[in-house]
């Protein structure tokens, strides 16, 4: 037997991509952190684009939101602007529409790691924002957390267009705490200081995760990587 055959035996293969979770409170650079890995070449799933899509005519989410909130219907189509109004300070629609929102985001992530296995990608990159409230780590090998100081998410977000200081502080309410998500993370990726760092950072952390592959998926390992 060649040496190759018994290391090939002796070390088991990677059946699928090695997953890295991306979130980030908002206006923290997770966009931006985003754009940059595909760019490095990373495959990315967007979470927020998957559940526009849903809401899009003849989406999946389309049908259950219209018995929830039939007033936001418009066309065929999910009036984002009017559901948000509809649920953003009612915590019970809220939750009614996460019921409906948050099974199908984990099942087109689930498709998007499946397809990237049969392609046999090495790496790609789960972008959602609630990834810790949703309990989508757990798809995860590791996750990667933006994180910036308060001062410069406060700035980044009052420039949205429409944006006020109580709208961001209720987004915050809903979101968990920056502080706590840092700890939760595998890897911290601070984007305060600019793009440069921030375009190192993430190259620093898909080289650690390709020399070192995480042997088992995060759900099952019992301290952080």
């Amino acid at each position: 037997m060649t040496c190759a055959r018994a290391c090939s035996r002796t070390r088991p293969r990677r059946r699928r991509p090695i997953v890295l979770g991306l979130t980030g409170s908002v206006g923290m650079g997770k966009s931006t952190a985003a754009a940059m890995l595909r760019r490095l070449g990373v495959p990315v799933h967007d979470a927020d684009a998957a559940v526009h899509a849903m809401m899009t005519r003849g989406g999946s989410a389309v049908p259950a939101i219209a018995q929830e909130f039939p007033d936001v219907i418009v066309d065929g189509a999910v009036d984002r602007k009017a559901l948000g109004r509809r649920v953003f300070h009612d915590t019970a629609a809220l939750r009614r529409l996460e019921a409906i929102l948050h099974p199908r985001t984990r099942a087109a992530a689930h498709r998007f790691i499946q397809r990237h296995r049969r392609a046999r990608t090495p790496v790609v990159v789960l972008d959602i924002p609630l990834l810790f409230e949703t309990g989508g780590e757990r798809l995860c090998d590791a996750v990667a957390v933006v994180s910036a100081p308060q001062f410069v998410q406060m700035a980044r977000v009052l420039r949205r267009p429409g944006m006020t200081r109580a709208t961001l502080d209720r987004i915050r309410d809903q979101q968990m705490p920056d502080a706590r998500k840092r700890r939760l993370a595998d890897f911290v990726v601070e984007t305060g200081l600019g793009k440069g760092p921030t375009l190192r950072r993430l190259r620093q952390i898909l080289k650690i995760l390709r020399e070192n592959p995480p042997e088992r998926p995060r759900a099952r390992r019992t301290s952080r990587a």
